[in-house]
């Protein structure tokens, strides 16, 4: 299997940031930790190797990101206006440098955002926040309100960045022809913490008309790595 470590020093964010891409073509796939997760977890987690299959087969291209979550939504030593403002400057990093790595390296004219638990909350913001950029979306497990780490700041940014909030607010159009161009899939477990908000979402895209899925699964310890490594191979 293809294998890379690129590191390079983000003007964006001011520091050094890694990321790991897996596989040599097929549909290129931004997968984000899990909190405090760093961007080798997906392979600790044999998550890369459940996926093995489809990467040497050519079908799809993992490129294994780092946050800053420690930096911004966990950071409690800061104001909660500085830690959305380190957030977006996380996505702008996303956006304008990961990005561009990606279509040098891939020219299929998709890109899918995956993640697991708070990473399902960075896959789902990205994707609905720039569905001109993003194709697709899996979130396993994601939780997507968070307020919770704000003690009850709130401002324009942060509505911005809280996808039950503005997607069940938008109305622009050219948002919309792009959500009915893509494939959105949410996946959860009736024991999972996060089911809550998943089946929350989940009415918001309906009554929006926005095309998605919801699988929500009965095994026991939904909200862990066994049940995402099934997914993962299911829905990706």
């Amino acid at each position: 299997m293809n294998r890379e470590y690129h590191k390079w020093y983000s003007s964006r964010l001011g520091r050094d940031m890694e990321l790991l891409v897996f596989g040599h073509a097929g549909v290129p796939v931004m997968v984000f930790p899990t909190s405090g997760g760093r961007f080798f977890e997906f392979e600790d987690r044999g998550m890369v190797a459940a996926l093995a299959g489809k990467i040497d087969a050519g079908q799809t291209q993992l490129y294994c990101v780092d946050t800053v979550d420690m930096e911004s939504w966990y950071n409690h030593d800061v104001p909660p206006r500085w830690r959305i403002a380190r957030h977006i400057q996380y996505e702008d990093y996303l956006i304008h440098e990961v990005v561009p790595l990606v279509r040098q390296k891939n020219q299929d004219a998709h890109l899918v955002a995956l993640g697991c638990s708070f990473g399902g909350y960075h896959a789902t913001n990205i994707a609905f926040r720039h569905p001109d950029i993003f194709t697709g979306l899996l979130s396993m497990s994601g939780a997507f309100d968070m307020t919770r780490f704000l003690q009850g700041y709130y401002d324009q940014d942060v509505y911005f960045n809280i996808p039950p909030a503005y997607l069940a607010n938008l109305s622009d159009p050219w948002f919309f022809d792009r959500y009915r161009q893509n494939t959105y899939v949410l996946g959860t477990g009736w024991d999972d913490q996060c089911l809550g908000d998943n089946q929350h979402l989940d009415g918001i895209l309906s009554h929006k008309g926005i095309p998605h899925k919801l699988f929500i699964w009965g095994t026991f310890n939904s909200h862990d790595w066994p049940t995402w490594m099934k997914m993962v191979n299911e829905y990706l």
